[in-house]
């Protein structure tokens, strides 16, 4: 009988020590990728996706895979998931416009206003949560130069205070109205990207409109108009628009 009770529990040892050594979540889906078995790791990455919420990380190697598969649509939707979530990672970047270099269509932007463009840029430098952070520092920094200002008795002093608050402010400002920005593009969510090998863009959103011109998959569009059910008006960076099937896209 001891031996009976000997036998079950090496086996029930033996078989949660295996259990402990079986890759799991991501460590699976990175193991999966190492090796190459890269269908593998997008169901893996894509499963710990719908487990576990969005990651940067994640979407940054469920992108890696794709493009490893030759999926440009996919691998750059990813990318550009990944980008939204941490703006400031120049390994995004740089993949992302790997990607983009595999993608057919070819758009020239419009010229912007260039405080316009320096503030969408600076504001694509950090995430939301970071530039929130900063704000609170620079804030508190502005506070303790207004408080050097009003309380020194030294004129040196008090000019140092007031130079470095009027300063923090600023930057303050700047600083909240990034995380402003970014906030914005998180939750908005108004750019996507075109899945199908191609689509025509037709003037007036059903299939007797006008053929305007054509996209190719991996496009990216911003969606102006998604209140109709079967149909969504896309606009592009040289401000040509027009609607496509809603079924053609893939929001960002």
């Amino acid at each position: 009988m001891k031996k009976i009770y000997l036998i079950i529990l090496y086996s029930v040892c033996t078989l949660v020590a295996v259990g402990q050594d079986l890759p799991t979540g991501k460590t699976a889906a990175d193991s999966a990728y190492v090796r190459n078995d890269f269908v593998q790791a997008i169901e893996l990455y894509e499963a710990l996706l719908q487990q576990e919420g969005e990651s940067a990380d994640v979407y940054y190697n469920l992108g890696n895979s794709y493009y490893k598969t030759d999926n440009v649509a996919k691998a750059v939707l990813n990318y550009e998931r990944a980008l939204l979530l941490n703006p400031g990672s120049e390994d995004i970047r740089f993949n992302l416009e790997l990607a983009r270099s595999k993608t057919v269509d070819k758009v020239t932007p419009r010229s912007e206003i260039f405080l316009t463009m320096w503030m969408r840029s600076l504001a694509e430098t950090m995430s939301e949560r970071a530039w929130a952070q900063m704000g609170i520092v620079l804030f508190i920094v502005a506070l303790l130069s207004l408080s050097l200002y009003l309380f020194a008795r030294r004129v040196l002093w008090k000019k140092t205070g007031f130079a470095v608050a009027v300063v923090a402010v600023a930057c303050t400002v700047v600083a909240n109205v990034c995380a402003s920005q970014q906030k914005d593009a998180l939750l908005q969510r108004n750019e996507a990207i075109v899945m199908s090998p191609s689509v025509t863009v037709r003037s007036t959103p059903n299939e007797g409109g006008t053929e305007l011109f054509i996209l190719h998959e991996g496009r990216k569009v911003s969606v102006k108009d998604r209140t109709m059910k079967e149909w969504v008006e896309i606009s592009l960076e040289d401000g040509n628009t027009g609607w496509v099937p809603v079924g053609v896209i893939e929001i960002i």
